[in-house]
C-alpha cells in the first residue's frame, strides 16, 4: 500500500480529529462475473467485519447473460447484508456505476468491480483518509494488463489531469472511496467509460478534495474483459471533450 496525499483539505472536508465514519456502502457493478462474484463478497464481509457492522454490500448485475443474476439473488438471500439490484439489459458500466451510487445510502460509499483484480482488503487501510478528504481515489501500482493498455490508459490518465487540472496516476482505477454526500450536489451524465473521469473533474470543480493511494492490481482468472472496444473508447474521448465544454462554461 502506496498512500500520497497530494491535495490539502479544504473548507468542505470534516477534520475534527474523531474517528473516521464507519457507515460505508460497498457496490460491485457486475457483468459476466459468474465466476468471480461469490469469492469476492466473502472475502469482503470477512475484511469488513473487524471495521465495522454498519455496511451494505451492493450488486449492480449489468444485464449479464450468464448465471451471474441467479448467483447474486442467491447471495442477497443468504446474506441481510447484501443487496442485488439488476439491469434488464446490458446498459454499460457508466450506467451500472450510476445504479451503485443511487441506491448507496451509508456515510462512505466504496466500488471495486466484480472481476476480483483487487484485494478488497486493502479497502481497510484507505478508510482512514477519508478523515481528511472527500475522495480517495487510487492508482493501480503493478497493472497487471498488457503494454498497449497501459499505454492507452497513462495517455488517457494525462490528458484528463491537464483538462481538469487534477494531479492523479491513474483517473480509472476503479478502487474508490467517497463521502456519498458528494452525489448529491454533482449531476453524473455519463453512462459509459467517461464516468470516474467526470465525477473527478466535477468533483475538484466543486471544491471536494482528492487523494490517492496505491493498490495491488492482478490478473483477471475467469470471465473477459470490455474496456477495450474501440467503439467504447471513441465515444469517450468525444464525452471528454464534451465535458471539458461544460465545465469551463461554469467558470
Amino acid at each position: 500500500m502506496v498512500i500520497e496525499m497530494n491535495d490539502r483539505p479544504s473548507k468542505k472536508t470534516v477534520n475534527s480529529g474523531e474517528a473516521p465514519a464507519a457507515s460505508i456502502s460497498i457496490f460491485f457493478p457486475c457483468y459476466n462475473e459468474a465466476g468471480n462474484i461469490k469469492p469476492l463478497v466473502s472475502k469482503t464481509l470477512t475484511t469488513m467485519k473487524n471495521v465495522t457492522d454498519d455496511i451494505e454490500i451492493i450488486l449492480v448485475n449489468d444485464g449479464s447473460t450468464d448465471d451471474t443474476a441467479s448467483l447474486i439473488d442467491e447471495l442477497d438471500k443468504e446474506y441481510p447484508a447484501v443487496r442485488a439490484v439488476h439491469h434488464p439489459q446490458n446498459l454499460g458500466y457508466g450506467s451500472a456505476l450510476q445504479t451503485g451510487f443511487k441506491s448507496a445510502t451509508k456515510e462512505l460509499v466504496f466500488y471495486t468491480d466484480g472481476d476480483s483484480q483487487f484485494d478488497i482488503s486493502e479497502l481497510a487501510d484507505i478508510l482512514p483518509l477519508i478523515h481528511q478528504y472527500d475522495i480517495v481515489s487510487c492508482y493501480r501500482i503493478n497493472r497487471s494488463e498488457g503494454f498497449i493498455r497501459k499505454v492507452n490508459a497513462w495517455c488517457w490518465t494525462k490528458l484528463v489531469c491537464f483538462l481538469f487540472k487534477l494531479h492523479l496516476k491513474d483517473i480509472d482505477c476503479a478502487f474508490k472511496l467517497y463521502k456519498r454526500s458528494i452525489f448529491d450536489n454533482i449531476e453524473i451524465k455519463s453512462t459509459g467509460a467517461l464516468i470516474d473521469a467526470e465525477i473527478l473533474a466535477r468533483a475538484a470543480k466543486k471544491g471536494y478534495t482528492i487523494t490517492q493511494a496505491g493498490v495491488h492490481h492482478y490478473p483477471r482468472t475467469t470471465g473477459s474483459q470490455t474496456g477495450a472496444n474501440i467503439a467504447v473508447i471513441i465515444r469517450a474521448f468525444r464525452e471528454l471533450f464534451e465535458l471539458y465544454k461544460e465545465i469551463s462554461k461554469e467558470g
